[in-house]
């Protein structure tokens, strides 16, 4: 079972809007941030920039888009307290420890998977005590590919030693997530915590929380194959 971090385990997009909206005084910015980090990300898998000059980069593109021109040092620091700020304000959302707890339980390996920054996505995961359900954490960076790139995918699934169709992926995003799992061979799982209004394609599964889960896997995934024991 592959699971995404952010905005799936952890409650990553209130905490980012928070620490940015403190920084910059204003709470309407987050959609241009999403989309400069996705812009640079791309450029981090592609090979173009390392993860350590893009936080500063991406600072000062956004920056600039708000008519506000900052130099190395400047991004620097706004980097630094951004962090801060996001740091002690990360939350699990409710469900995840039952549902980390019953997968561990019924011994199923588990793997996050992620775009974002490896040293970033580990510290996330041991402040909060994710570490120890996980017996993988793939980062885009260092496998060179991104979700819903299937290499990504076909990675994990190398690593736990189980064929694509024998796997699952859940993760917040339709596309990227549970649609590049499925593209992949996989189950993909779609976690709609928000009951969207957007219609999820065929073979893709959807969820409105981590608590419906294990229901998910014992009764649609067991039908089709996928083994919830390793």
């Amino acid at each position: 079972m592959c699971l995404d971090i952010d905005d799936t385990l952890i409650d990553f997009t209130s905490a980012g809007k928070r620490a940015l909206s403190m920084l910059i005084g204003r709470a309407d910015m987050w959609p241009l941030w999403e989309r400069i980090t996705d812009w640079h990300v791309a450029r981090v898998v592609a090979g173009e920039i390392d993860y350590g000059s893009m936080h500063e980069r991406r600072t000062q593109c956004f920056l600039a888009e708000l008519g506000i021109v900052v130099d190395d040092g400047d991004a620097a620091r706004f980097e630094r307290h951004r962090k801060d700020a996001l740091r002690s304000s990360w939350r699990l959302f409710d469900d995840v420890l039952p549902c980390l707890e019953w997968l561990r339980a019924a011994d199923v390996l588990l793997a996050a998977v992620t775009n974002a920054s490896g040293t970033h996505q580990r510290t996330k995961l041991a402040d909060l005590g994710l570490s120890r359900f996980f017996d993988h954490v793939a980062i885009a960076g260092e496998v060179g590919a991104a979700k819903p790139d299937p290499v990504m995918f076909h990675s994990v699934c190398a690593v736990l030693d189980c064929d694509p169709s024998e796997a699952a992926h859940v993760g917040d995003k339709l596309h990227t997530d549970a649609v590049g799992a499925r593209d992949a061979g996989m189950e993909g799982v779609w976690l709609d915590r928000a009951a969207s209004d957007a219609q999820a394609p065929e073979g893709v599964h959807v969820i409105g929380g981590l608590d419906e889960l294990p229901q998910l896997l014992v009764s649609e995934f067991a039908r089709i194959g996928v083994p919830v024991q390793r």
